[in-house]
Formats: structure tokens, sequence, C-alpha cells
């Protein structure tokens, strides 16, 4: 993947941080920066399918919401390898 250059302006203590979390990962700064902002436009792009397909649709339901919760909880027990209940 091609790469620019960019300047952006951020908080000092922000980007301590930033440098610091990069550093623990063993990662460039500017790595640790892109995937961050992937992560947001993916988070966009969930947020923009969900209410396209809530328009479509209707709105979820308190149980449909409470259900993808619960597999959700179950998947990261899954994954990190913790009983479902220690996840909640």
């Amino acid at each position: 993947m091609a790469s620019k250059k960019v300047t952006v302006t951020l908080p000092e203590d922000l980007v301590e941080a930033l440098g610091a979390a990069a550093q623990e990962d063993g990662v460039p700064l500017s790595r640790l920066v892109a995937n961050a902002a992937e992560n947001e436009l993916r988070r966009r792009l969930g947020r923009h399918v969900v209410a396209e397909w809530q328009a479509e649709h209707g709105a979820f339901t308190v149980e449909e919401l409470a259900a993808a919760r619960a597999e959700m909880a179950a998947a990261d027990a899954e994954a990190f390898g913790v009983s479902p209940s220690a996840a909640a």
C-alpha cells in the first residue's frame, strides 16, 4: 500500500501516550495511528450499514439488542478463553 506523509496537530499529551503505546507494541507511531484511523473507518462503515438496515427493516428491539450483546460476550469469552459468565 502506498503511503503519503501528512501533518496533523494533536495535543502533546496524546502524542506522548501514542508514542508510548507504539513503543510498547514495537511498532512505528505512524502504524499505530494508521491502525486507529482504519478502525474508526470500519466503525463508521458498520454504523452506516446498521442505519441502512434499520431504515429498511425498522429499529432493533430491546430483545434483539440483548441477544446480540449476549452473542458478542460469548464470542469474546471464547476468543479470550474465559467462561461466558466471567465475560458479562
